[in-house]
């Protein structure tokens, strides 16, 4: 049986709840796939084995939870702490200034961030984190999740509710966009480390 059947049977077994605890299990582990769970759900609700209002509360409060847990992570590891550890040698991502620069976007645009980074594949996984380390307030935090994963939710909820048996159809169209996210974020991962490396050089040989 695969791991997607195995996380589906949850859903069958435990009704609206399994939708919801899958949902917060996606934040932390990405590879649990909402874009099969969700339009199961739905699939199922057009079957009349779920209520399909309560499954996307259920969706929408479990996504809430996961990204709580995200949040308190970052606002545990805290600025400071990062800041210090984007100073050391080998900490290749960011720099000090890099992370201050970026902190400061943060700062504008972190209600965008949370809003839309909700609704984008992979990464809506991880934005709850820069905003736990910026501590954004924690009721502005939670309503815009809240409105972002419950767009996300209804969308894919719904799309599986129209497509029925056909709902693995939705993984098939969004698959491809979630693996474009996934290249583009390890190339930016390689060229941040190559500009730190070559700085880290450059420092090297002007010392």
């Amino acid at each position: 049986m695969a791991a997607s059947d195995r996380l589906l049977g949850l859903v069958d077994r435990v009704g609206e709840v399994g939708v919801g605890v899958l949902v917060a299990l996606e934040n932390l582990f990405p590879p649990i796939p909402s874009e099969v769970i969700l339009p199961f759900a739905g699939f199922r609700a057009e079957r009349g084995e779920l209520d399909l209002v309560l499954a996307w509360v259920a969706a929408t409060l479990g996504a809430l939870v996961g990204a709580l847990v995200l949040y308190a992570l970052g606002a545990a590891v805290g600025s400071d702490r990062l800041h210090e550890l984007a100073g050391k040698r080998w900490f290749v991502l960011v720099s000090q200034k890099d992370y201050e620069r970026g902190e400061r976007v943060f700062d504008r645009h972190g209600a965008k961030f949370v809003l839309l980074g909700r609704c984008i594949p992979l990464v809506r996984s991880v934005v709850s984190i820069p905003a736990g380390v910026a501590r954004m307030p924690l009721a502005r935090f939670c309503a815009y999740t809240a409105l972002g994963s419950g767009v996300w939710n209804a969308a894919f909820i719904g799309a599986g509710y129209q497509l029925g048996q056909r709902y693995e159809q939705v993984d098939r169209w969004i698959s491809p966009v979630a693996y474009t996210v996934l290249a583009a974020f390890v190339v930016w991962l390689a060229w941040l480390t190559w500009r730190k490396l070559r700085r880290l050089r450059v420092n090297r040989i002007s010392a």
